[in-house]
């Protein structure tokens, strides 16, 4: 299908990228796949309490108290946090999450970063405040916002994530082969169909520092995220920022290391991390 995809767009943006462009934007808006639940999770997410708010599922573990945020990334689920969620629960977190619009069980189109504030906002007035967040992917820029603009959480994991907003625009279109034309044609698409035409929307979203401790963790061999995107996080975040840099696992087998979680959750209770930001070459 995505081979397909590939073809049929870099036929029409031939003729039209502005074209190409505005199909770019309708694929955007839709991931051409749902994330299902995979069986070593299954335990995990059937043991959730899931409550349906504004048509988005979420899902609550534990008694409520300590309450850790979960976010997941692109064509993804809450249920691929199921490691993180029986370590939380064996120290007394109560991990919260949700499937976002038109990802796991939550139907519809996808909703832009300002949706995704207004889920995390709910969240936050019915869990909240949170111990931590821990994001993942394309989770790392929506959790990142939703904190800069007042939801409060005391540190942060940001696992595998996107730093520039616009490196998704870039992305989305280095995967269906598309050029820079086209790719200005989605990004206009993306203005006017998601922020009333704001052309400054890739400076405002892009990460910037919050009142909060932060641990980034990404791996060498990231197929998906660049792993310079880790880097810009870094220097956004500075002196409060740490690393943890892994190897060999790539982009989605991060989330089920015994390790990485571990760490993770350790960052959450104030434990010191393996590996701190003086690891990496910020200069660059």
């Amino acid at each position: 299908m995505k081979q397909l995809i590939r073809a049929g767009l870099s036929t029409v943006e031939r003729f039209s990228p502005r074209l190409a462009g505005r199909l770019a934007f309708a694929l955007w808006r839709r991931p051409l796949g749902r994330g299902r639940v995979r069986e070593p999770e299954r335990a995990i997410h059937e043991a959730a309490r899931v409550e349906v708010v504004d048509g988005v599922v979420t899902y609550t573990w534990g008694d409520g108290r300590r309450p850790v945020l979960l976010v997941h990334g692109w064509r993804s689920r809450a249920s691929r946090y199921a490691g993180f969620v029986a370590r939380l629960l064996e120290l007394g977190y109560s991990p919260v999450s949700f499937d976002a619009p038109g990802h796991g069980d939550t139907p519809g189109p996808i909703v832009s970063i300002l949706g995704y504030q207004r889920i995390i906002r709910g969240l936050e007035e019915h869990h909240g405040p949170f111990e931590g967040v821990i994001a993942h992917s394309l989770g790392v820029p929506f959790a990142l916002y939703a904190v800069r603009e007042g939801v409060a959480a005391r540190r942060l994991v940001m696992i595998s994530g996107v730093a520039e907003f616009g490196y998704l625009a870039d992305t989305f279109c280095r995967e269906l082969g598309l050029g820079p034309k086209t790719n200005k044609a989605l990004r206009r698409s993306i203005e006017r169909g998601y922020f009333d035409g704001d052309a400054r929307i890739w400076d405002r979203f892009s990460v910037a520092t919050a009142d909060a401790d932060l641990l980034v963790i990404h791996n060498d061999e990231d197929d998906v995220v660049d792993p310079q995107q880790a880097r810009v996080l870094l220097r956004a975040y500075g002196p409060r920022a740490h690393f943890l840099a892994t190897t060999g696992l790539g982009h989605r087998r991060i989330m089920t290391d015994p390790e990485v979680i571990t760490e993770a959750v350790a960052f959450l209770q104030d434990a010191r991390v393996s590996d701190v930001a003086e690891g990496l070459d910020l200069s660059a």
